[in-house]
């Protein structure tokens, strides 16, 4: 298996001949982030929506128009796909305890949670000075917020080909009642959302006991609403934790093998 990262939380999966989508993100609020290979992506076999926020699932009619044969989303995100105007037809709902078989690629679904900001993270935006010169945009964010909500329909994912499993994560919670698999080859952890990432990537470390960990989500998708998240911390905690295991800080549009 191999897998890319897009920016953001988007990634491509590939097990076998079979490629898989995992939240395409435009990233259109930060004009100088790598364009985003969308043709590519479109070609995706099928793609999975770990929960329908904006930054995870608002953009899916632009892969649809391209030839994406297959969504797979909560109802909640079929909802919020009809009520804004993107075309659920090729849409099947998603949600926990589901085995779905995509080509080579199994792909497996676990209850999860969203990250809860904490208020380090809230000040940080606030007080930025940076935030009142993107108002505009801003404001634009919080009122596509509303539109793209989420209730309990966050999924963790995991992704099975060739002998070797990646476990995705959507967003940095964990269902206190889900029993998780451990030992993927790889799980990829979203590390945005609070302050001292590094610390708080702990515990997600001791459930799940991965062979390697690749961080996504950390670029600055939507300023004023994020910023860039120093990374440096990342890497030897992994190595305090889990000794042996790989750290891996992605580069846009590179295959990473697994």
């Amino acid at each position: 298996m191999r897998i890319k990262w897009y920016g953001t939380a988007s990634l491509l999966i590939e097990g076998g001949s079979t490629r898989i989508l995992v939240d395409p993100y435009l990233r259109k609020y930060n004009r100088k982030l790598p364009p985003f290979p969308v043709e590519e992506a479109a070609s995706a076999d099928a793609a999975f929506i770990t929960h329908p926020h904006l930054d995870h699932f608002c953009d899916i009619g632009a892969f649809l128009e391209r030839g994406l044969k297959t969504v797979y989303v909560s109802e909640n995100g079929i909802r919020h796909a009809r009520e804004n105007g993107i075309p659920d037809g090729r849409m099947l709902p998603l949600n926990e305890n589901r085995k779905f078989e995509v080509g080579d690629i199994t792909v497996r679904t676990f209850q999860s949670r969203h990250c809860v900001f904490d208020a380090a993270t809230v000040l940080s935006v606030a007080l930025n000075p940076v935030t009142y010169f993107h108002f505009r945009d801003g404001v634009e964010l919080l009122s596509m917020t509303k539109r793209f909500r989420i209730t309990d329909d966050i999924y963790a994912l995991e992704f099975s080909a060739e002998g070797k499993k990646i476990m995705v994560l959507g967003s940095a919670g964990m269902d206190v009642n889900t029993e998780y698999p451990d030992g993927a080859d790889l799980l990829v952890f979203p590390y945005q959302g609070r302050s001292r990432m590094h610390r708080y990537m702990i515990p997600f470390l001791n459930v799940f006991q991965p062979k390697a960990v690749m961080i996504d989500h950390f670029d600055d998708a939507f300023p004023p609403l994020t910023h860039s998240i120093n990374v440096k911390h990342f890497a030897p905690t992994v190595t305090k934790i889990l000794p042996g295991a790989r750290a891996i800080v992605p580069k846009e549009n590179e295959w990473y093998e697994i």
